[in-house]
């Protein structure tokens, strides 16, 4: 068990997120981002399956071939596309199992959740490049919805190719549109 190392893990990532949050105006959002870890149902398994340089969703995941804690966690936070996955209503009335589109602050807030996820893992190895790559080696193999996948993909692109503030101004510009 490695419970302090776990929590220092989670508040830094959290921390992060809520100044990311509070960059783009989403106030709320920052500050409830992932209340949900430090309940026992997600903080026990982190503090036992606790790497350090990789979630510990993934380590509880291969110990026991389901991580309990990632399906409670991703079922109260709306900033994981998971939360979004349900049966969805074609055009034609037709009904399938797939992403649903997911309202742009939660986008926003999952683009923040990810730079931080990747600056608290990758620590000095994180360059604005980062959250991008992780996200497009996965992005044919999950179930997101076409427009969430492409706008989170052009928000990660921007970081890569353009930075942290144009990507940040981006992201701005983004949830002004939608308003």
């Amino acid at each position: 068990m490695h419970p302090i190392n776990h929590f220092k893990t989670i508040t830094r990532h959290r921390h992060l997120v809520c100044r990311y949050c509070f960059r783009l105006g989403l106030w709320r959002q920052g500050l409830t981002h992932d209340l949900s870890k430090y309940g026992p149902t997600e903080f026990l398994p982190g503090a036992r399956y606790w790497q350090g340089t990789r979630s510990p969703n993934d380590a509880e995941r291969r110990a026991v071939g389901v991580s309990l804690a990632w399906l409670h966690h991703k079922g109260r936070n709306r900033h994981h596309f998971e939360y979004w996955i349900d049966y969805v209503v074609g055009p034609d009335g037709s009904i399938s199992y797939g992403g649903n589109k997911m309202p742009i602050r939660y986008v926003a807030e999952m683009f923040c959740d990810r730079v931080a996820a990747s600056q608290v893992y990758q620590g000095e190895r994180y360059t604005d490049a980062s959250a991008w790559e992780y996200y497009t080696a996965s992005k044919d193999r999950i179930l997101i919805h076409p427009e969430t996948g492409a706008e989170i993909e052009e928000m990660l692109r921007v970081l890569k190719d353009e930075g942290e503030d144009a990507a940040f101004a981006y992201v701005r510009r983004r949830l002004r549109e939608a308003r």
